[in-house]
């Protein structure tokens, strides 16, 4: 949820950690004591997004100026995190009670320590994908033999979805991996790498913004075996907490609905935590980023629902490639959908 490609952007050209990244393995024994005491029923809860205000977290942003999340009795706090904060540093020191990230993310953290648990998944496709220039030749991943792939680094969603599709072409070995830093839309238009990894609802559209015709490529056929961005806090947290975090997928459901029915007015609610969409050109692009990001909620029957498969399919890939220990897979997601 991520937005590392921004923070770049606005703050210096260079982070050492994606937003859902290596801040995933920052592990250790997490604050459970801190934790429980933030847990207490009615509470208020605060909900950590990665890195800078975004488009991208629109219907957080609904949610709260709709009065959706009061409707529910709720009291949410939304905080960006620092820009060298780990992904699950505040969720182990209490500061935060839920976190918006990757369900992936989540499961490399269980494997270094961390006792999060993913209770509902929002972005139902996962939103990395392979950037090409439009009139490259690579239309496959098995067309990127010989060819070199730019991601920012060996961590992260693009690292995850990069070793998935390695693995599933045999193609290791055979395709120039270059780590690039968050540098995809130069080192594209210069020809300095052949391909990018990148997220399909926001890289696409910022690389296209600098002047270059751009296409995707599906990075594995039926979807990659990784499940997208989605809520989870500890353990502890979710036990006291659940029946109001079932609240707040019923919040955000509504958030979801609001934003798709009405692109410009959350452009403009947005633009309350983005001074910068003021500017025509900036709303003009939000709007297409917006849609692209609505597109990754769609393909569950219920709001917030878990797909066991892929998570079963994510655990055994992660297993083999990412994790430290190999998981149990079902103590590292629960459905409060059901």
């Amino acid at each position: 949820m991520k937005l590392r490609h921004w923070l770049v952007a606005l703050v210096s050209a260079t982070l050492a950690l994606s937003g859902c990244s290596a801040g995933a393995g920052n592990g250790g024994n997490g604050s459970e004591k801190e934790a429980s005491q933030s847990a207490a029923s009615n509470a208020p809860l605060t909900v950590g997004l990665t890195y800078v205000p975004d488009i991208q977290f629109a219907p957080l942003y609904v949610a709260q100026e709709k009065g959706y999340f009061a409707e529910e009795g709720l009291d949410i706090k939304l905080r960006h995190h620092g820009a060298q904060e780990g992904l699950l540093t505040a969720l182990q020191g209490g500061s935060e009670d839920v976190v918006f990230a990757g369900g992936d993310e989540m499961l490399e953290g269980r494997s270094n320590g961390v006792d999060v648990v993913n209770w509902a998944t929002m972005y139902q496709k996962y939103p990395v994908t392979l950037i090409v220039p439009e009139d490259s030749k690579i239309h496959t991943p098995a067309d990127l033999v010989g060819n070199s792939i730019g991601l920012p680094g060996p961590y992260g969603e693009n690292y995850y979805a990069l070793q998935a599709m390695l693995q599933a072409y045999d193609l290791e070995g055979k395709v120039d991996v270059q780590y690039i830093g968050y540098t995809q839309a130069a080192a594209l238009s210069s020809k300095q790498v052949d391909s990018v990894v990148g997220f399909s609802n926001s890289d696409v559209h910022s690389i296209a913004r600098q002047g270059m015709s751009v296409r995707t490529v599906e990075m594995m056929e039926g979807g990659l075996p990784l499940v997208g961005v989605g809520l989870g806090s500890l353990r502890p947290t979710l036990e006291a907490r659940s029946e109001d975090f079932t609240k707040l997928i019923r919040a955000l459901d509504k958030a979801v609905a609001f934003a798709r029915e009405n692109p410009e007015e959350t452009v403009n609610i947005t633009e309350k935590f983005v001074p910068s969409l003021a500017e025509p050109e900036e709303h003009a692009n939000a709007l297409k980023v917006l849609d692209s990001t609505l597109n990754l909620y769609e393909g569950a029957e219920v709001f917030g629902s878990q797909d066991a498969q892929r998570w079963g399919e994510m655990a055994e890939f992660m297993g083999q490639k990412i994790l430290q220990a190999p998981l149990d897979v079902e103590s590292a997601y629960v459905d409060l959908t059901k």
